[in-house]
């Protein structure tokens, strides 16, 4: 399961030493769908990382913050720190080794 990001529960969600993976999204982007099961997947799937979805519509300090300027955007956190961003869509196997990499260098 994916957790709900906001601008408001940010700061307490990746307050871990886990790596976050956050899928930034919209409703109305059709790619974004596309990923949305595969991101909810892995956060069902792993629980040596934290998984979440920041929707930009609602949560524009996020996006401003993070240079969101294309959906879907995921990012790989690590102690607040981006250590992996890819734009666009991408396979599982992908995001996947984006975390494992991230646990590598921890």
């Amino acid at each position: 399961m994916a957790l709900t990001i906001t601008d408001a529960n940010f700061d307490e969600i990746i307050a871990t030493d886990k790596p976050v993976l956050i899928d930034f999204w919209a409703e109305w982007c059709g790619p974004c769908k596309m990923i949305g099961p595969v991101i909810e997947a892995i956060g069902e799937e792993r629980d040596d990382v934290v998984v979440g979805k920041v929707d930009v519509d609602t949560n524009p300090e996020l996006s401003f913050k993070y240079k969101i300027r294309s959906i879907p955007t995921v990012i790989v956190l690590h102690k607040g720190e981006v250590v992996e961003k890819k734009v666009g869509g991408a396979s599982k196997a992908n995001y996947e080794a984006m975390l494992n990499k991230a646990l590598e260098n921890a």
